[in-house]
């Protein structure tokens, strides 16, 4: 059921594509994302975090209403913990409104004991996401998104998250030092009693055209039946931005 479940959403996609072809070859890639280093590495759902150091590519390619979000997480010793492949289109692309979709093809790994040898695993993920992106202006956004997250190996988890996120960018503090804030209040529910609802703000300072900026963040669960308590976690880190 979930391959047909994904057929269709490539075959969706393919249609789309198809009826933009036209127009793709007037329009520009772009290409944008950052690249950094984190004291407590968490994940894109950041109630689960590696809980060690991490370095973290994001990336995006723009091209029409098509977009390319790959991400990468390496801890430090250079041992990789997540793959994201998210392939998203725009199904309403205004300059106050975004409604997109999209699917990740993602591998989580992890690390387990095995007759006292260390094992690496890699397990296979599909997500489905529908997306709705208000924009009160070029620098403030409020979204709502919805995913449905598929584990295809054995003992992996699946389930659902809701996530409500605010985005605010280039406030400015003090001359040329600049703010950005980002706020999610997001709701999981996974197998395995994997559930809760959380918060998660993060503040990031820069200086104008620096391509470097400082971050911390924090999550903080209201109400959870993971075990153990997730309670409050925080990260921070350099990003450098490109």
């Amino acid at each position: 059921m979930r391959l047909f479940f994904c057929l269709v959403f490539l075959s969706f996609f393919i249609l789309c594509f198809s009826r933009e072809k036209a127009d793709s070859t007037k329009t520009r890639l772009k290409v944008n994302g950052n690249i950094s280093l984190n004291s407590n590495g968490m994940a894109p759902i950041p109630s689960f975090s590696l809980g060690k150091p991490a370095v973290i590519g994001a990336f995006a390619l723009n091209k029409g209403r098509f977009s390319y979000d790959p991400q990468i997480a390496y801890s430090l010793e250079l041992k990789p913990w997540i793959i994201d492949n998210w392939l998203h289109y725009r199904l309403i692309n205004k300059p106050s409104f975004e409604l997109r979709t999209g699917i990740d093809i993602s591998m989580f790994f992890s690390e387990y004991n095995a007759e006292n040898y260390p094992v690496w695993q890699g397990q296979r993920y599909i997500a489905l996401e529908i997306a709705g992106i208000y924009k009160f202006s070029s620098a403030s956004s409020i979204a709502l998104m919805y995913w449905s997250d598929n584990g295809l190996e054995e003992g992996t988890i699946s389930g659902h998250l809701i996530n409500l996120v605010y985005d605010r960018s280039d406030i400015a503090l003090w001359k040329n030092i600049l703010l950005s804030v980002n706020c999610q209040l997001f709701y999981i529910n996974y197998t395995g009693d994997n559930d809760g609802l959380f918060i998660s703000p993060k503040i990031s300072l820069s200086v104008r055209n620096v391509p470097l900026s400082l971050f911390f963040q924090v999550t903080q669960a209201l109400t959870s039946n993971i075990e153990p308590y997730p309670g409050f976690r925080w990260n921070a880190g350099l990003a450098f931005i490109f």
